[in-house]
């Protein structure tokens, strides 16, 4: 599995660098076909002895920098209720949670020190990563205002099957957030970043039991997709 999301993560930042590339931009300054040449590519070639896939995923694995995948959290860290919700930018349940069960956690749980919230990225497609990516770009200061406008434009921008326009529409998410062009590009063209966050989504999949989002872990224990009073519930139990 592991060595199945490496390869993903390579293929997601070469497509969105041909992407960027087309549009006049040059992330990966340029895309070419010599492997040392273009970080993407060459995690794509990582591995290619399918016989050594086993021992070969758990060296990537552990060659894997994860350090610099913070947690995004908020509230406060010593609350006695820690939730974690696994959630994909281009999942439109996880964009519904986002805008109405989630602000309602926020203003009677976490606003007043009672739930710790965490949020983690959940990656099925090219998009989403590439969405993490941006999300991530501005750090832990713009992290949740980025998040709130990739789910308030998500049918705008993850219904498309135009690689460019996505990438554009991604762009144009992080300038209203503050980030400039250049920033944008070093972040869209991080391999090694887009790697860490495929390896972390991997491993917490595997301890956690993840298999669909939006899904949240409550002090340790795996929920599904929740209403607010279920929500209520399962807080009021974790705290006892």
């Amino acid at each position: 599995m592991t060595r199945n999301l490496l390869l993903i993560a390579g293929l997601a930042v070469l497509v969105l660098g041909g992407a960027l590339f087309y549009m006049g931009r040059d992330p990966l300054t340029p895309v070419t076909t010599n492997s040392a040449d273009n970080p993407a590519e060459a995690a794509m070639l990582d591995q290619t002895d399918e016989a050594g896939a086993n021992s070969d995923a758990n060296s990537d694995a552990s060659a894997v920098d994860t350090s610099r995948v913070v947690e995004m959290a908020l509230g406060d860290p010593e609350a006695p209720v820690t939730v974690v919700e696994y959630s994909s930018f281009t999942c439109p349940h996880c964009a519904t949670f986002n805008e109405g069960v989630f602000r309602q956690i926020m203003e009677t749980y976490v606003d007043t020190g009672q739930v710790h919230f965490i949020k983690r990225e959940v990656f099925f497609d090219a998009y989403g990563l590439w969405a993490a990516l941006v999300a991530r770009c501005g750090g832990p200061e713009r992290y949740h205002g980025i998040v709130e406008m990739l789910y308030q434009d998500q049918r705008r921008w993850a219904g498309s099957t135009d690689g460019a326009q996505v990438a554009e529409e991604l762009r144009r998410i992080g300038r209203r957030a503050g980030l400039d062009n250049e920033q944008l590009d070093a972040c869209l063209s991080d391999r090694d970043m887009a790697t860490a966050l495929m390896e972390v989504y991997r491993a917490n999949a595997e301890t956690y039991g993840i298999r669909s989002t939006p899904s949240f872990v409550i002090n340790g224990e795996l929920h599904g997709n929740m209403s607010f009073s279920d929500f209520s519930a399962a807080i009021a139990a974790a705290a006892e």
